[in-house]
């Protein structure tokens, strides 16, 4: 198995035992499918470590045997999830995003008509943050690629927020936890409305993403368009 890894950062000493206990348990058959393993303490990268292995992209399209390394893009799934959350704490600290108790529909007024429908101002990014909107949506039990799959829908959708926003209420907000990528698209507007750089999801080529201080757009390989599932860099 092809492999690199480049000089830590710091603590050399610490980061040079770590290569060295994976690299036993390499040798003992105890790893494997590993394609990278970043290890840092603090703000410090002890170790950066990569390996050669199987991607795909847009949903199973095999795209062979990859050399991973610092620049090349790494397919993500739901991990995206968190990143975006990430992003929004990053945002609200700054004031760039509306609170966790902020009003939902009230971010979203370009559907003034379904802010007005009984129940939804009850909602909250809060809601969103947690995936307990209470919507009707379902990504885990039918299967993505089948059109009825809510994120199939929502991609499919010519404007995938109203398609979100309009879903019905089928719980009480915040008693229950769905898996909801409609929640990520919803966070992503929200903090390319507040930092000024595209959507910080599938919905555009584009990442947000903020770095030595300052919002900026990473560019992303796929192509798909797809939400909380994206092509990413370090």
């Amino acid at each position: 198995m092809a492999s690199s890894t480049r000089p830590a950062i710091a603590s050399a000493n610490l980061g040079a035992d770590i290569e060295q206990r994976l690299a036993e348990l390499q040798k003992g058959g105890r790893v494997s499918g590993l394609h990278a393993l970043l290890v840092a303490k603090g703000d410090r990268l002890l170790l950066e470590h990569y390996e050669t292995g199987e991607d795909e992209e847009n949903r199973g399209t095999k795209v062979g045997r990859v050399a991973f390394g610092p620049t090349v893009l790494h397919d993500l799934r739901s991990v995206s999830k968190s990143v975006v959350g990430l992003l929004y704490g990053i945002a609200l600290a700054e004031g760039k995003v509306p609170p966790p108790e902020a009003k939902l529909y009230a971010q979203f007024p370009e559907y003034a008509d379904l802010a007005a429908q009984p129940g939804r101002d009850r909602l909250t990014i809060a809601h969103v943050l947690s995936m307990t909107l209470g919507f009707e949506w379902d990504e885990l039990t039918i299967p993505y690629g089948d059109p009825r799959n809510s994120e199939n829908a929502m991609v499919d959708a010519p404007d995938r927020y109203r398609y979100i926003l309009e879903r019905p209420i089928v719980g009480e907000p915040g008693s229950k936890w769905v898996y909801c990528g409609g929640a990520t698209a919803l966070l992503g507007r929200l903090i390319a409305k507040g930092t000024g750089v595209p959507a910080a999801c599938c919905s555009s080529r584009w990442v947000s993403a903020r770095a030595n201080g300052q919002w900026i757009a990473l560019e992303s390989r796929r192509r798909r368009r797809a939400c909380g599932c994206c092509r990413a860099t370090r």
